[in-house]
């Protein structure tokens, strides 16, 4: 508005002082817009802004409804869509905006940030902006399907599917044993009472196994997210980092979730940060889908995320521990829970490495960082930690520590 009256001054001014009708002429309509916009009032009132949720991500996209209403003119709308692409847009008073953002990775993202400000006057006149709004979404992370997945070493539950060392019902046959108050009658085994009964009036009965489900902990390690883009490590830039390494712990939580649930076992989760989220143990498809939440909402942690807790796991887990394992914090408490008698499989959720555009020193210092790595995993599988790399096959992997623990005499044996 100071351009346009400053301009139709000038203009105003020339025209007279050459007495040139013509230049008066062009110049009126901008001094008469001048005047009008003067004599506008300001924009009053507050913008209401609603932002809807559209349906899950599909396809990679996101998308969100952003739906505007004021009695101004005109609003001015400056969106930030994934935390990436900034775009602005002049809209009428009263309008509906979708904006669609592509997702790169899992886990919690600012899909729309919004500020906003009214416009009067054919935007000569120019509201106080709002403070901007944010809407938050949890991308759940793809699911890898697990046919067979590893047992605890301790069975503890009185129902599931795995058959225990204890007798009850459900499982194959343990023993004969004298008829005892208590024992159903129906299970009276008169074949073997016929033949083994040493007294009149003995009862000889059937015993079986009873089943039982196992205890499953999933530990998550949020100190880093270390994405394939070797160069990328240490920035924000999430765009070009490629796959990270919390995009795999999520994936991998989440589907041990639900292969764990699936088999008829209770699972519980945690993250290794101070005050981080924790679910306890249970089972069922209402309890994976509050685990499966918690797991989407996992983000990267703070600046306390270098001091660890261990966190409480029902006694004789299979626990898993998903982490980098770049520092030594997530291998020692693997090694505490190993040392008490627990399952303990160390899940490696760095993915596959990118090391084009290092200098020959961050090359050498990758170098380090990967056998200093290395030899924590070594120290790990030397201890009794099972351990499996997320990005090669992880099924597959699964598969082969559940066939070891089920022909393992120890483990056997315990339960």
């Amino acid at each position: 508005m100071l351009v346009a009256l400053m301009g139709a001054v000038g203009i105003l001014t020339v025209g007279m002082l050459a007495s040139r009708p013509d230049v008066i002429v062009v110049g009126l309509p901008l001094a008469l817009w001048a005047v009008y916009a003067i004599s506008a009032q300001p924009p009053s009132g507050v913008i209401a802004i609603e932002i809807e949720r559209g349906m899950e991500p599909a396809d990679g996209w996101l998308a969100e409804e952003i739906v505007i209403r004021s009695d101004a003119e005109m609003v001015e709308a400056a969106v930030i869509q994934a935390e990436r692409t900034r775009r602005r847009v002049f809209v009428s008073g009263d309008t509906r905006l979708r904006a669609r953002s592509r997702v790169l990775h899992s886990g919690p993202l600012i899909s729309v940030e919004l500020a906003v400000r009214p416009l009067e006057a054919d935007s000569a006149v120019i509201g106080a902006p709002q403070s901007p709004i944010t809407a938050i979404r949890a991308v759940t992370p793809v699911i890898q399907r697990i046919p067979r997945m590893p047992i605890a070493p301790r069975l503890t539950g009185l129902h599931g599917a795995h058959e225990g060392m204890r007798p009850g019902q459900g499982g194959d046959f343990r023993d004969i044993h004298q008829f005892a108050p208590g024992d159903e009658l129906r299970r009276v085994d008169w074949k073997a009472t016929a033949r083994a009964a040493r007294r009149p009036g003995e009862l000889l009965i059937r015993r079986n196994n009873t089943l039982s489900d196992a205890s499953a902990v999933i530990v998550m390690d949020t100190a880093d997210d270390l994405g394939t883009v070797v160069a990328t490590w240490g920035t924000l830039d999430l765009e070009s980092s490629g796959v990270t390494s919390l995009d795999h712990a999520r994936g991998a939580a989440r589907s041990i979730a639900a292969a764990t649930i699936a088999q008829g076992d209770r699972i519980a989760f945690h993250t290794l940060m101070h005050g981080g989220r924790s679910v306890r143990s249970g089972g069922g498809t209402r309890h994976l889908a509050r685990v499966v939440a918690e797991i989407s909402a996992c983000g990267r942690g703070g600046d306390d995320a270098r001091f660890r807790r261990t966190p409480p796991v029902p006694h004789g887990s299979i626990i898993y521990v998903l982490s980098t394992f770049f520092d030594g914090a997530a291998a020692e408490i693997a090694l505490r829970w190993r040392a008490v008698g627990h399952r303990v499989i160390a899940v490696d959720t760095l993915p596959e490495l990118d090391t084009h555009r290092l200098g020959k020193e961050r090359q050498l210092a990758l170098r380090v960082l990967l056998t200093e790595r290395q030899d924590m995993l070594h120290q790990l599988r030397e201890s009794g930690v099972e351990t499996l790399g997320w990005r090669d096959a992880p099924a597959g992997q699964l598969a082969a520590l559940a066939r070891v623990g089920a022909h393992s005499p120890r483990m056997g044996a315990q339960r």
